[in-house]
C-alpha cells in the first residue's frame, strides 16, 4: 500500500502524528466526503472546533473538554440537532483514529439525545399546498420542497443534485441513495412547471444554490464540484435548507416549531398509503429495501383506525340491506 504524507508541520519521528494541526486533519476529512450535503453539513461543526483548539493546536492533544465547549452552542436546541452536529465530531473523530491521528476518543464523555417522536408525523395535505403555492417564498424554495414531496426521496438526495442529473422529458432524475446505488426519482406537473425557472438557463452545477458566493479558500470552501460555474455560489447546505423550512412552516404548523424537511418524504409516503396503494407500490417509491422499513412511515393514525373499523362493522352492513 502506497503510502501519502500528510501535509502540516515537519512531525517528531517519536511521535509522527504531533506535527499534524486540528485544521489540517479537518480540511483532510472534509475532502474524503464524497456526499456534498454531508460535507456541508459537517463543515459547520468542524469549523466551531477549529474555532475552539485554535489553527495551531495539535490534533493529537485533542481533549473531551474542547470537544464539550464544541457542542455547548447546541446545547439548547433540539434532539435532534445536537445530534446531528455530535454525529460530525464522532464521524471525524473515527476518521482522526483511522489515520492514527488520534489515540484516544474525545467524544467519549458525550452522548446522544433521546428524541421525542410523535404519533402522526405525516403533515395534512391541505397545510402543504398551502405551503407550496405561498409567493411569499422564493422558487428555490418551492420548488425544494415540491420535490421532496413529489419524489418522497431523502433530502440529501435531492440536495446532492446536479443539473447534469435532471432528465426533465421524462420527469426523473438519477440520485446515488443511502447504499451508494444509482437510482431514480420521478416527480409530477407542479415541479415541472417550476424547475426552468429556478434553472434559469444553467446547464451545469447544483441544482438548488446558495444565497451567497463560495468562498475560495480556507476550511469552509466547498469542493469544485459543489460551486456553480455561472454563478460562483455554492450547494445549498442540509442546515439552511432545514432552518428555512422550519421557519417558513412554523406558523401553520399547530405546535409552532415547524416541520423538518425529513417530514415531507413521510407525509408522501403516508397520504399514498391513504390513498390505497399497496406495500410494493410505496416500496417501488420509496426505493427501501425491506417492505418492513416501511413501517413507520405509513403509520396510519386513529382516523384511520375508526373508518376502518366503521367499515367493516357487520351490524352496519346489515343496515345497508
Amino acid at each position: 500500500m502506497p503510502v501519502v504524507t500528510f501535509p502540516g508541520r515537519p512531525a517528531d519521528p517519536a511521535h509522527p502524528t504531533t506535527g499534524v494541526t486540528t485544521e489540517e486533519a479537518v480540511e483532510r476529512f472534509l475532502a474524503s466526503l464524497t456526499t456534498a450535503t454531508t460535507r456541508s453539513g459537517y463543515a459547520d461543526t468542524l469549523t466551531r472546533l477549529t474555532t475552539v483548539t485554535g489553527p495551531g493546536h495539535p490534533v493529537v492533544e485533542l481533549t473531551p473538554e474542547q470537544y464539550a465547549t464544541v457542542m455547548e452552542r447546541w446545547h439548547l436546541a433540539a434532539a435532534a440537532t445536537w445530534n446531528r452536529h455530535l454525529s460530525a465530531l464522532v464521524s471525524f473523530t473515527t476518521w482522526a483514529q483511522r489515520q492514527d491521528l488520534l489515540a484516544t476518543n474525545p467524544a467519549r464523555r458525550l452522548s446522544r439525545r433521546k428524541t421525542a417522536h410523535r404519533g402522526d408525523r405525516a403533515i395534512p395535505l391541505v397545510r402543504l399546498e398551502k405551503l407550496f403555492i405561498d409567493g411569499r417564498h422564493p422558487v428555490r424554495e418551492r420548488l425544494l420542497w415540491r420535490l421532496l414531496y413529489e419524489t418522497a426521496a431523502r433530502a440529501e438526495e435531492i440536495l446532492s443534485l446536479d443539473v447534469d442529473d435532471l432528465d426533465t422529458e421524462s420527469r426523473r432524475a438519477r440520485v446515488r441513495s443511502k447504499g451508494g446505488a444509482i437510482e431514480y426519482v420521478h416527480w409530477a406537473t407542479a415541479t415541472a412547471r417550476l424547475l426552468p425557472r429556478l434553472l434559469n438557463g444553467r446547464t451545469t452545477g447544483p441544482v438548488f444554490l446558495a444565497d451567497r458566493r463560495a468562498p475560495v479558500s480556507g476550511p469552509r470552501a466547498p469542493a469544485a464540484a459543489d460551486i456553480c460555474p455561472v454563478t460562483g455560489r455554492g450547494r445549498l447546505s442540509y442546515p439552511r435548507a432545514e432552518y428555512l423550512f422550519k421557519t417558513a412552516s412554523a406558523e401553520l404548523d399547530p405546535h409552532g416549531q415547524g416541520w423538518t424537511l425529513h417530514q415531507l418524504r413521510h407525509s408522501a409516503l403516508q397520504h399514498l398509503a391513504q390513498a390505497g396503494r399497496t406495500a410494493p407500490e410505496l416500496q417501488a417509491k420509496s426505493r427501501h429495501q425491506h417492505l418492513a422499513s416501511l413501517g413507520r412511515y405509513v403509520r396510519l393514525g386513529e382516523e384511520t383506525s375508526a373508518r376502518i373499523t366503521a367499515e367493516h362493522d357487520p351490524a352496519a352492513r346489515r343496515r345497508s340491506r
